[in-house]
């Protein structure tokens, strides 16, 4: 394999309501629960160089052995989310890979030609990455470090799926 090892962990696609860009996942493919997290907010984020002010709700959900993400914007202003998509649009906005070293996967990219696009801090430090592969892929490209509070969620979206009746599909989280 070469330098970009890393499975894809996630694909998101970007939306106008994450609650019912799910249930049209889960009717068209089976897909979920998903779990809702409202108007999350960044302790930090950067677009493009300059300080920005994204706020997003998304859904998380299982779809065979890789999460999908539902994203939507709350604020207003540019954004990754905006850069692509006008007011109504949709699409396929990003594909996530777990990354141990994530400033060393950011010098690989821009060693290929993408640039960091967006990077958005928690509250607790953690960070996640928007690289540019938009003229090569037609989407970006999200790293993240496989860091336990992470890879715990993903755990506990997969294992919600494992042997789901499909009652209750979409699912609110607080916090």
């Amino acid at each position: 394999m070469g330098e970009f090892a890393s499975p894809v962990r996630q694909i998101a696609y970007f939306c106008g309501d994450v609650r019912r860009a799910a249930m049209d996942h889960h009717r068209l493919f089976g897909s979920g629960p998903f779990f809702v997290l409202d108007r999350i907010t960044l302790a930090r984020a950067t677009y493009r160089g300059a300080e920005n002010d994204l706020v997003h709700s998304s859904a998380y959900g299982q779809f065979g052995s890789v999460m999908v993400e539902f994203v939507q914007q709350d604020s207003e202003g540019a954004s990754p989310f905006r850069e692509m998509f006008a007011e109504g649009e949709t699409g396929l906005h990003h594909v996530a890979l777990f990354e141990d070293d994530l400033e060393a996967a950011v010098a690989r990219f821009a060693s290929k030609g993408h640039a960091e696009a967006f990077r958005g801090t928690m509250d607790d430090g953690f960070q996640f990455v928007f690289i540019d592969t938009l003229a090569s892929l037609g989407h970006m490209v999200e790293l993240y470090r496989p860091v336990p509070a992470l890879v715990g969620f993903y755990d506990m979206v997969a294992d919600a799926a494992a042997g789901w009746n499909g009652d209750d599909p979409v699912r609110i989280l607080e916090g």
